[in-house]
């Protein structure tokens, strides 16, 4: 068995959810998509299932990942849930907290909180969101991670202002925390704070290096003594290439149109970016990993001995929800049937 091979024998499965909203749908057929791919995806053997926060989008449902996770656990039995992530500028830590304590009391053992730095959505809508009409600064973001795992954690400090809040209800266990990364400043914080990370290699896909540091610089916490790397990566699989690289064209499609719309049919056209698009989504090429079964899977192995990865999540998005389905279940097929 080569290196990779052996390093990504153990390496579990998991999901990332955008809800995308497939021309010729609704938002609401987006999320009752993301109930059934959870199911799915559970029966496939996946280990998590995580949800994104994003605003003011047309292609994209997820606008409240706290409502869907406590949906989505309660139609599903084992797996994971959680967030990937909540964009913490946004929000009170304290209510942050709250919410995902409430969540955890309803699916004890189950729940997960990914937080992220980004605003998930253009600076006009992060202005609307702002309470004050002000967005808080990227340079609070450390300090409310801080207070968000203390609240968590029951652990507010007594020179804290805050001393005496509590975030409530009481639960027996404390939801699993993580931080969500695709730059240097939230790798080295998680390092800091003793929280796993999730790598963003379908925005970035460099940053091996960091992760390396990560690993290097990681200083334990009670609840998780050693680091861990989950890295997230868009897929396409499907049973031969050729469908697999006529699925991914409506991805190539819509992210030439600046990812503002719905997600287009294969085959489609890129058309020109507005200019709000332009603006406000990066644009430098975006990693996707496309082909069939073996394809796929010999690409995952390559990225797992890449990254040091110890998990990955795999974020898919197809024009028709029954090959997105297909496609983690190949996969699902595959990566866990290398050994047999």
């Amino acid at each position: 068995m080569s290196r990779s091979a052996q390093q990504s024998s153990q390496t579990p499965l998991s999901v990332l959810d955008q809800s995308p909203i497939p021309e010729g749908s609704t938002a609401a057929d987006a999320l009752a998509n993301s109930t059934r791919l959870a199911r799915a995806t559970e029966q496939f053997g996946y280990h998590r299932y995580w949800v994104a926060e994003h605003h003011n989008s047309g292609g994209l449902a997820g606008s409240s990942p706290e409502i869907l996770i406590g949906h989505i656990a309660a139609n599903t039995t084992t797996i994971r849930v959680g967030s990937a992530g909540v964009m913490l500028s946004h929000y009170s830590p304290l209510k942050v907290a709250e919410n995902f304590r409430v969540l955890e009391a309803l699916h004890p053992g189950r729940i997960d909180l990914g937080l992220g730095r980004a605003p998930g959505s253009d600076p006009i809508t992060a202005r609307a969101l702002a309470q004050n009409g002000d967005p808080i600064g990227v340079e609070y973001y450390p300090s409310m991670v801080e207070e968000v795992q203390q609240f968590l954690n029951d652990d507010v400090p007594a020179d804290s202002p805050v001393f005496n809040v509590r975030a409530r209800p009481e639960t027996a266990g404390v939801p699993e925390m993580w931080l969500l990364a695709s730059s240097q400043d939230s790798v080295a914080l998680a390092a800091h704070l003793g929280l796993p990370i999730g790598w963003a290699h379908f925005i970035n896909p460099t940053g091996a290096e960091l992760l390396h540091a990560y690993r290097a610089q990681y200083q334990a916490s009670l609840e998780f003594p050693k680091p861990w790397v989950a890295v997230a990566t868009a897929v396409i699989c499907a049973e031969t290439t050729e469908e697999a690289e006529h699925l991914a064209s409506s991805i190539h499609a819509w992210r030439a149109r600046g990812v503002g719309g719905k997600i287009p049919p294969p085959g489609s056209a890129a058309e020109p970016r507005s200019p709000l698009s332009v603006s406000t989504v990066q644009q430098q090429p975006k990693p996707l990993i496309v082909g069939n079964p073996a394809e796929v899977t010999k690409q995952l192995e390559e990225l797992v001995d890449e990254f040091a990865a110890d998990e990955l999540v795999v974020v898919t998005i197809t024009h028709g929800h029954d090959a997105r389905v297909r496609s983690y279940e190949l996969l699902a097929e595959a990566w866990n049937g290398r050994n047999d």
